[in-house]
């Protein structure tokens, strides 16, 4: 597969030889615009770009100028210019054009800047910030171009991906850090990917959520996750009305524990699957579920179910520390949760949702922003229905006329075709997840029924048989 990050870095590399690293602009040789503090008003950075190396054409006739007004206007004084031609039609015009016209907007110059003159020419262009892409940057040069960006007054910001861009970072301790979702050598987005990078910057930094970003709900999730901000380009470009709806979901963003403990578990897990026990109908299997290692215990409010929790259950297991998920099953455009399970939520005796019905995209978001769906298709082409949902992560489970816990398993091709980190559900036990995970390697296996001695109580047994062969996996 080819780098689209080393391509698009030799392309311009190319050009900077021929062209010097003012790449043909009339930058000027000293700046003319005053430097503004860079997320001095709030989080929000909306991107200024045309197109991607990814979606191709989002807006070919975009007015720099015109769509930063409109950011400018909507509330987000931090705006982010593509100046990379290759693949992003843009240039350090679109740059200097923005910040003539809005001198006291906080301008971030995003391109793959190599060079301690990439900094000088940003810094005369009239940005304000710069991106610093720690994965094509060696541990010197990152450094050198860090501290350059921060003696002229600049803010850098560190983007990171994965863990060797995190152990390069540590080494700077840089105060401002973005985690990008985009894997930029292929494009391709994770949406827990931030917050499992993020579990590991253990300095003081403010955090930005870089890329796929398209919703309210994914604001509040990202700011709910314990980021400082977000930085959003291809939706907020096509949809510049956007931004107001983007800055107040934000703003009433509350603080959830659930996805960053997730992440946690996910980057400390050292490829092995998190597990979900779910069906949980007392305390003593809570207990000893959270005991063996469960990183997420599950409690179904669905009065059909032979595995039907109460609320008072949740009260007498609240001092077990492991997430506790509510599985509910709601019809298409219910209007609301379960007043039970809305009260746990509420609480914090249950720290997310399984929406394990008919609910659509909007719905989940709806009717509580903390949560994953999941879905039971039949075919292959079913499983692509996983990438309308915002949620960070999607479950597949098994089809099947029950919602959960019939003991089936999923169809080796709908795994096959699943889009996407594999969160598995059915027909899961002892005897089983040695296979499951030699042949699918799922990041989290959620099991019920093969994990008990009757519908609702687990078999002491068959848990521990469970988490044996899971480590010897």
């Amino acid at each position: 597969m080819a780098n689209i990050r080393d391509e698009i870095v030799a392309a311009r590399r190319e050009r900077v030889a021929r062209l010097g690293f003012d790449e043909g602009a009339a930058v000027p040789p000293a700046r003319e615009v005053p430097l503004t503090p860079f997320l001095g008003a709030n989080g929000l950075i909306c991107e200024v770009k045309r197109r991607s190396p990814s979606k191709g054409d989002i807006a070919p006739g975009l007015d720099a100028v015109a769509q930063a007004g409109i950011y400018v206007g909507a509330g987000a004084g931090n705006i982010s210019v593509l100046t990379v031609p290759e693949g992003f039609a843009g240039s350090l015009d679109d740059l200097m054009a923005v910040k003539r016209r809005f001198p006291h907007a906080a301008v971030l110059r995003k391109d793959f800047l190599f060079d301690v003159r990439d900094v000088d020419v940003a810094y005369r262009a009239g940005a304000d910030a710069v991106l610093l892409i720690t994965g094509m940057l060696s541990d010197d040069d990152l450094a050198a171009m860090h501290q350059r960006a921060t003696s002229l007054g600049m803010a850098a910001l560190v983007e990171i991906h994965d863990d060797d861009d995190l152990s390069k970072a540590r080494r700077i301790k840089p105060n401002l850090v973005g985690i990008n979702s985009r894997d930029l050598t292929t494009f391709r987005v994770d949406p827990l990917l931030p917050v499992k990078v993020k579990s590991g910057v253990d300095w003081d930094a403010r955090v930005i959520y870089e890329s796929g970003i398209s919703s309210p709900d994914g604001a509040a999730f990202a700011i709910g996750s314990g980021f400082a901000g977000i930085l959003i380009g291809e939706g907020v470009v096509r949809n510049p009305a956007l931004a107001p709806k983007l800055l107040e979901a934000m703003a009433s963003a509350k603080p959830s524990r659930f996805w960053p403990i997730v992440g946690k578990a996910l980057a400390a897990s050292g490829g092995k699957p998190l597990v979900k026990i779910c069906g949980l109908t007392n305390a003593d299997d809570a207990r000893l579920a959270a005991d063996l290692g469960a990183d997420l215990l599950g409690f179904v409010f669905w009065p059909d179910s032979k595995r039907a929790a109460s609320s008072a259950l949740l009260e007498e297991v609240r001092d077990i520390a492991v997430p506790k998920v509510a599985v509910t099953v709601n019809a298409a455009g219910a209007p609301g949760l379960d007043p039970d399970v809305f009260r746990l939520l509420e609480n914090g005796l249950v720290d997310a949702v399984q929406f394990h019905g008919d609910e659509t995209p909007d719905d989940c978001a709806r009717l509580w922003p903390v949560g994953y769906k999941a879905l039971r298709p039949s075919t292959p082409e079913q499983a692509a229905e996983a990438t309308s949902y915002r949620c960070p992560r999607v479950l597949v489970d098994a089809a099947s006329d029950m919602p959960g816990g019939s003991g089936i398993r999923v169809r080796a091709d709908v795994v096959a075709a699943w889009p996407g980190p594999l969160w598995l559900a059915g027909g899961l036990g002892p005897d089983t997840i040695a296979s499951t995970v030699a042949a699918y390697r799922p990041e989290l296996v959620d099991v019920a029924s093969g994990v008990e001695a009757s519908p609702g109580k687990k078999s002491p047994d068959a848990l521990r048989r469970f988490f044996g062969e899971l480590r010897q996996s």
